[in-house]
């Protein structure tokens, strides 16, 4: 979710008219970071390069309708997620409402809406990503996105 105005504690009557638009947003995680060291969960997803986004933002006119579009993402080839946004367990319209009881969001804040299973983190055994695994995905409507992984590197 792109948000288009300034909002807080917005209604399931109005959540619309404070979106910009929609767009790509893939989410990688650090579970090392996640699982094996204290603290917060959320310092294994906002590593550098960590959430890609684009390749350009739909606007609310062009997808009036976000809940049932086909999403997919694939690992070297290998299908991992193959999904629709109507397996969300919470719609577009109750996320915005929801975090928008907690915090105030700006023009230009993205929310990323969550990810079906197919995570490296659910199978049996897990299977993480990699240096030079190549992960390409796409959901309708709003393009498609590739990258190439890369260790990481110290800077000096």
């Amino acid at each position: 979710l792109v948000i288009g105005k300034p909002l807080h504690g917005v209604t399931l009557d109005n959540y619309a008219d404070y979106l910009a638009g929609y767009t790509l947003f893939n989410d990688y995680s650090e579970r090392y970071m996640q699982i094996e060291t204290s603290g917060q969960w959320a310092k294994g997803k906002g590593c550098d390069t960590f959430s890609p986004i684009g390749p350009f933002m739909a606007t609310t006119d062009e997808i009036p309708d976000p809940s049932n579009l086909n999403l997919w993402l694939k690992v070297n080839g290998e299908e991992r997620q193959n999904s629709s946004t109507s397996d969300f367990i919470t719609d577009v319209p109750h996320i915005l409402v929801m975090l928008s009881e907690y915090m105030s969001l700006l023009p230009g804040d993205l929310i990323s809406t969550g990810t079906p299973e197919g995570v490296g983190l659910g199978f049996t055994p897990p299977k993480y990503l990699k240096p030079g695994d190549v992960v390409e995905y796409g959901i309708e409507h709003l393009g498609e996105g590739k990258q190439t992984l890369v260790a990481h590197k110290d800077q000096a």
